[in-house]
């Protein structure tokens, strides 16, 4: 044998026979964590414990806890709880059905039925109708005030040039009427031309209406006699043409700008007066200023109510 084969033989690693004790630690240490882990989950936090069960009660919207027993499912008329056997004769009776589920549902916490949910709902509606209602009642009182302010101021003057007699005012659900209505300012028959007393009246209402931001709307009418006009076709076209020899005064004279002003034509459907009585037919031929109210709708429908109850002393009057 070589030198070098000899050398190597004396410098070849021992054998290590004692590994098995790594392997036997680990395991060891293996089995030690499991233990601790097993200790750990085996200890309750009775405070944590508390609060999951309060809060998974919250959640399901019941007072009782979820961990706790409840009314069962397959209660209900009919069903009768089983008797306690019990040899002990002085023990208390077993209670009614009525007072079993009494006793639980007020365990349980009582929980809305379903038509308790409808009358709620119901109630709930018709607090918010009451409610909107009041605030359509409000407004609609609001806007009567106004709308009685412009007629004072309109009244001032009118009056103030003689002219007060020769209109007729009123408040309707579509704001403040003014009817042109004298026999001085009528239309002659068949005719839409203005007359001088007319001009008159429009030049004194002119600044009033100029002033205000509210909508005007110009009604045509005619009267009621069955006879065709002379020279237009039918009452439409005689009463379309009053209505806007009325706005076109009012812009080109009166200067109302033409962008808030509206020309509607009713013929004869809607008589001021009643026909069948004297001197209608005189008044029914007519222009109406509308000023149209911007209030809407539902407390528009209410003005009829507001000024009855003022008329019959029962609300506070208009504002100064």
């Amino acid at each position: 044998m070589s030198k070098s084969r000899r050398r190597h033989e004396e410098h070849e690693e021992h054998v290590n026979h004692e590994r098995w004790l790594v392997s036997y630690a680990d395991m060891m240490t293996l089995l030690m964590v499991l233990f601790i882990v097993m200790f750990a989950i085996s200890q309750v936090d009775q405070r944590r414990f508390d609060q999951l069960k309060d809060g998974m009660a919250a959640g399901f919207g019941a007072t009782a806890s979820p961990f706790e027993g409840s009314q069962s499912v397959m209660d209900g008329q009919g069903a009768q709880a089983f008797e306690q056997a019990s040899p002990d004769l002085s023990s208390p009776q077993p209670q009614s059905q009525t007072q079993s589920q009494a006793q639980s549902q007020a365990q349980a916490g009582a929980r809305p039925q379903p038509q308790d949910i409808g009358v709620q709902t119901s109630a709930a509606r018709r607090a918010v109708e009451t409610e909107q209602q009041a605030d359509a009642l409000t407004t609609a009182r609001h806007e009567v005030n106004r709308l009685q302010r412009i007629e004072r101021r309109i009244e001032r003057v009118l009056a103030s040039k003689g002219l007060l007699h020769d209109v007729s005012i009123k408040i309707d659900e579509r704001g403040l009427a003014i009817s042109m209505v004298s026999r001085h300012i009528v239309f002659a028959a068949n005719l839409a031309e203005l007359t001088p007393r007319g001009r008159d009246v429009l030049q004194v209402l002119s600044p009033v209406i100029r002033s205000l931001p509210n909508r005007i709307e110009v009604d045509g009418h005619t009267n009621q006699v069955k006879v065709k006009p002379k020279y237009y076709p039918t009452d439409w076209e005689l009463s379309a043409a009053r209505a806007v020899n009325v706005l076109r005064y009012l812009n080109e004279h009166g200067r109302v700008p033409a962008s808030r002003m509206t020309a509607v034509a009713y013929g004869h459907e809607r008589p001021l007066r009643d026909p069948a009585l004297p001197g209608a037919a005189a008044l029914n031929k007519r222009v109406d200023l509308i000023v149209v109210s911007t209030a809407p709708e539902r407390s528009r429908k209410l003005f009829a109510q507001v000024l009855r109850d003022r008329s019959n002393g029962h609300d506070g009057g208009p504002a100064t």
